[in-house]
């Protein structure tokens, strides 16, 4: 059964980093495309970063350019995001998600083309 699982959410100062994990079990996630999402509450969820499957093309929604980072470690089937200078506009849950279609990354980032989603964790940034 495909899983996916966040953590390393949780309350941070702004200015201040989280890295967000995101295990994989039950496929190899070195052959699916992943991606970070995020849903402030009242809002829409909204694409955050995505990686191809090969690690060779990602995709950063402008708002978190410079300052997050998305990675993958296959051997430990998990993908990361680290996330620097937050703001509490970066307040929300974030979703991890992978897919083994293979498409340009900014439309399946943009488009949400993403069969598999994990539960979530919830991110805060307040003083």
């Amino acid at each position: 059964q495909l899983q996916l699982v966040e953590s390393g959410g949780g309350l941070v100062q702004p200015g201040g980093s989280l890295r967000l994990s995101c295990a994989a079990s039950g496929f190899t996630l070195g052959y699916y495309a992943i991606g970070w999402f995020r849903q402030a509450p009242g809002k829409e969820r909204e694409e955050v970063s995505c990686m191809s499957s090969s690690g060779g093309s990602t995709y950063y929604v402008d708002s978190v350019k410079g300052r997050f980072t998305i990675s993958r470690d296959n051997a430990k089937n998990t993908v990361y995001l680290q996330m620097n200078s937050l703001k509490p506009e970066d307040t929300a849950t974030y979703y991890c998600a992978a897919d083994s279609v293979d498409k340009p990354v900014q439309a399946m980032c943009t488009m949400q083309l993403f069969g598999s989603w994990g539960q979530g964790t919830q991110v805060t940034v307040s003083s």
